[in-house]
């Protein structure tokens, strides 16, 4: 099958909307086979969309480092991860159309070929300026390596072996983020910070070697470059590049009191019009938002933009708790949040099974029921909790991903016609990787409040005249004697620390009770989903 054959679907936001039933055998179209070359090709792809989301994470745990290494500013430092982020979350629904244009073979390869460069670069970066471009176009590139997978799970593979492909793919999405700070940190720990980017090279020369050799699941269709949409692109580069900035720098900067903030949003605003828009009148739009006509598609797409608040929230808000709260070293909060990958490893294969036998939607409900036990026994959370506390929450959040993760690219994507699965894989990804960022900047938010509100509160009962506290005060001083006429005021900012670690825990437990809202509502929007044709045919139902 090739992308020429698509080409009448240019126009297809004038196309009436598809009936809601299962999707019909397009004419002509044929029963992807399945192959030892084809499966080669797919693992090697994985791997590459492998370093391409563990990079989104790795350098959290390192910047520090990096800051030092590169003579950096606090401010400066945060650009190494949102330089990354706001270039990848342009690529991501533009990689549908470019992989229709030069065909999978060619853009998977560039991807690799040039996050694999760019890898280098940020390692030889001398300057705060340079490690910011080099990341910036190491995110650009890289970032077609993502959606290019997913839609080539679902256009290269007869339907019947999904329940093999879904897995690895969903493993691969919900592990790299996980582990990405403790292997961040293990790397820094060993070596230096550089190997947070010399690790992608020889993987990095590997992928792109084997995409060449062994890719050739679709041809180029070079005449969709006829009516490119620079204007369609311009606007989507504002709309999503402006939000992934205020969403990244909105809750340290307390959103419409920074200018640079406010800015952001409303060029975003203003953007998002222009973009909306363009791709409901122009002749070809850069992206087609017609696969949101499809129930399943756009139901999928809100649950993966809920999994990616609980894939990268919780990814973020566990360490957040192990480092201020327990005082963890990155090493520390690496072996502790284990746990979590070890799960997702062993649930894989089951969850694969369980789609050949379980409603793909009941799978989707225990999920994010999952989600919500985890979360909800970590808002019982107090300062003395450790490994043995924190395994439990874990577990549940390994297990709900993968039960979640692997029936919601199914019936997202692999329902659609195969012709719309390219395009919908890059509108598909680039919802979770914007729940991340939405989620992240809900939870930094939700904890600066809380945690305002919880101090004023404590405040209040840590006051003088009180027996308790001034028995607790006295006992500290009393701990400082050696310190001399300092005791006193040394145990009273020892005093001031508690209540502030204690704020903290308040804070965190409730967002744990926020998030746990959040994925019980999930469990009822799986029954708006319709229920998949059963296995056999070719993705899409048979197509």
């Amino acid at each position: 099958m090739t992308d020429a054959a698509a080409l009448p679907t240019t126009t297809a936001p004038r196309l009436p909307a598809r009936p809601a039933g299962p999707p019909a055998r397009a004419p002509g179209a044929v029963e992807p086979h399945f192959s030892a070359r084809r499966l080669a090709a797919f693992i090697f792809m994985v791997f590459g969309m492998f370093m391409a989301i563990l990079d989104i994470q790795i350098v959290s745990a390192s910047l520090s480092q990096i800051q030092a290494g590169l003579s950096a500013s606090s401010d400066e430092i945060t650009w190494v991860q949102t330089s990354y982020l706001i270039a990848e979350v342009i690529m991501i629904p533009l990689s549908g159309f470019l992989s229709r244009v030069v065909s999978t073979r060619v853009i998977f390869t560039i991807s690799a070929g040039g996050f694999t460069l760019m890898s280098f670069m940020c390692a030889q970066a001398s300057t705060i300026e340079q490690m910011i471009l080099w990341r910036a176009l190491q995110g650009f590139i890289g970032g077609g390596m993502i959606p290019t997978v997913f839609a080539s799970a679902f256009t290269i593979f007869p339907r019947s072996k999904q329940p093999m492909i879904g897995p690895i793919i969903g493993l691969v999405a919900t592990l790299a983020p996980t582990i990405g700070p403790t292997v961040g940190g293990y790397l820094t720990d060993w070596f230096s910070w550089h190997w947070l980017f010399l690790v992608n090279i020889i993987p990095g020369v590997i992928v792109t070697a084997a995409a060449w050799l062994l890719i050739d699941f679709d041809e180029p269709d070079w005449s969709l470059l006829t009516h490119f949409d620079y204007f369609g692109l311009i606007t989507m580069a504002g709309f999503l590049g402006a939000l992934e900035y205020a969403l990244e720098e909105g809750p340290s900067k307390d959103w419409f009191e920074s200018g640079l903030v406010t800015t952001a949003i409303v060029v975003s605003a203003l953007s998002a019009v222009a973009f909306f828009a363009r791709m409901f009148t122009a002749r070809q739009p850069i992206v087609d938002l017609t696969a949101f006509r499809d129930r399943n598609f756009w139901t999928g797409t809100l649950f993966g933009f809920v999994l990616g608040i609980g894939l990268y929230g919780l990814t973020y808000i566990y360490p957040v708790y192990l480092a201020v709260v327990r005082g963890y070293s990155s090493l520390m909060i690496g072996k502790t949040m284990f746990v979590t990958g070890a799960c997702m490893f062993l649930t894989a294969p089951f969850a694969g099974r369980l789609m050949t036998k379980v409603d793909a939607r009941v799978m989707i409900a225990v999920g994010f029921i999952c989600f919500a036990i985890g979360t909800y026994q970590a808002s019982f959370v107090t300062v003395d909790w450790d490994f043995w506390e924190l395994l439990w929450p874990q577990v549940f959040r390994g297990v709900g991903l993968m039960l979640s993760m692997v029936p919601i690219n199914f019936l997202a994507l692999g329902t659609l016609p195969p012709h719309k699965i390219k395009n919908a894989s890059g509108l598909y990804n680039l919802m979770r990787n914007l729940g991340g960022a939405v989620g992240l900047a809900l939870i930094n938010t939700l904890l600066d409040k809380r945690m305002d509100l919880h101090l004023e509160r404590l405040r209040e009962q840590v006051t003088w005249g009180k027996t308790a506290v001034e028995e607790r005060l006295a006992s500290m001083t009393a701990a400082f004697a050696d310190r001399g006429s300092d005791a006193a005021q040394a145990a009273t900012k020892q005093l001031a620390l508690v209540v502030r670690r204690q704020a903290e825990v308040l804070a965190l437990s409730d967002v744990f009770v926020a998030l746990t809202v959040i994925f019980l509502a999930c469990v009822l929007l799986a029954a708006i989903m319709r229920k998949p044709v059963a296995a056999g045919g070719g993705p899409g139902g048979g197509h």
